[in-house]
């Protein structure tokens, strides 16, 4: 697959844990439902990086993703919603949003490929790099995964822990099911079990960020 342990654990993102906004939260649930808690991932986690970076440096220096991966896997980079053909050029400001997808069908997924052949298309769109700015700070910015990468890397990357908007995580888990509660085995919150409405009602009380891990029991 190509996706070695990230070199960047996100317990700095974008608070420090002993942060009063901040609440570690833990899922262990069944195989059943690993899946679903996946589309978290398309909504966004929080990654705090340096102004300045390269997108390259970001997925493979930092996040650990391989070289290899970004470039047979990773078919489609949007940053702020421009189509970037070249990763190891574009840069990251504070507040950048990052949305990586392998290949989209049709001729919308073919044109926002990387390098394609039918990138003259969307010329006006395409990510052009300003000015370099040096990496002379933290900011904050959102990662979205689709598709094959989102089910590639979601994994790891869940089992780890992400930080996500509370307002985001509050959105996916109340429009959860009843079977997808059954398949939760336990959840705790700062190390204290904590029961589904406890924690949606936390969830709707509380600001912040929230830092989540999802671990499927053995």
């Amino acid at each position: 697959m190509g996706i070695s342990t990230p070199l960047f654990l996100f317990s700095t993102v974008p608070g420090e844990v002993k942060d009063k906004n901040t609440k570690g939260l833990l899922f262990l649930i069944g195989k059943r439902i690993s899946s679903g808690f996946l589309f978290l991932l398309q909504s966004g986690i929080l990654i705090k990086t340096n102004e300045g970076i390269s997108l390259k440096d970001l997925l493979c220096k930092q996040l650990g993703l391989s070289p290899e991966y970004l470039d047979t896997q990773i078919q489609s980079i949007l940053l702020n919603g421009k189509p970037v053909d070249s990763p190891e050029d574009a840069t990251l400001k504070e507040g950048a949003v990052l949305a990586l997808s392998s290949g989209m069908p049709g001729l919308v997924g073919a044109t926002l490929r990387k390098k394609s052949l039918l990138a003259s298309f969307r010329s006006n769109i395409t990510h052009k790099e300003e000015k370099k700015t040096k990496a002379n700070k933290a900011v904050k910015i959102k990662l979205k995964l689709f598709n094959l990468v989102m089910k590639d890397w979601g994994p790891s990357l869940l089992k780890q822990g992400v930080w996500l908007e509370r307002e985001a995580l509050l959105d996916f888990l109340k429009e959860r099911p009843a079977d997808f509660w059954h398949g939760c085995i336990e959840i705790y919150l700062r190390g204290e079990k904590i029961t589904p409405e406890g924690l949606l009602e936390m969830l709707r009380s509380e600001a912040g960020y929230i830092f989540l891990q999802v671990q499927v029991a053995e």
